[in-house]
């Protein structure tokens, strides 16, 4: 991704911007939920792969929670390690390239998929305005 912001005379990628709002997000967390949330890693891609689009994730999906979840007995076992996919080209593209909405974007998918993770199902997430 090409797209770059201006941030005090210096570039910025989406990419940097997502990460800046992942830390300050998990840095505003309750102490208890922010250590679970410190375990399960944050993934940066451009859009979901053709694999995914092919198993049913679509095209324009902003995040995805993958792997096991922490309130079903984590184990850290599983073959494909519990971590949140943000599809920062997507996620950039729904909020029109404002770095503003697109940072209340990033909080808001990953505090959804992060839902996900401590076993909230859609409805539930839903109830929390995080839809």
């Amino acid at each position: 991704m090409n797209k770059r912001l201006q941030r005090r005379n210096r570039q910025v990628t989406p990419e940097e911007l997502a990460a800046l709002a992942v830390e300050r997000l998990l840095a505003s967390l309750p102490a208890d939920l922010r250590k679970q949330a410190q375990t399960i890693p944050v993934t940066f891609e451009v859009e979901p792969t053709p694999a995914m689009v092919a198993d049913g994730i679509a095209p324009d999906t902003l995040g995805l929670f993958v792997g096991e979840e922490f309130a079903h007995g984590w184990t850290g076992g599983e073959a494909l390690p519990a971590q949140i996919l943000l599809f920062v080209g997507n996620l950039w593209d729904f909020s029109e390239a404002d770095a503003q909405i697109f940072c209340r974007e990033v909080r808001k998918t990953v505090l959804h998929e992060l839902g996900h993770f401590l076993g909230l199902d859609e409805a539930e997430l839903e109830a929390r305005h995080l839809d």
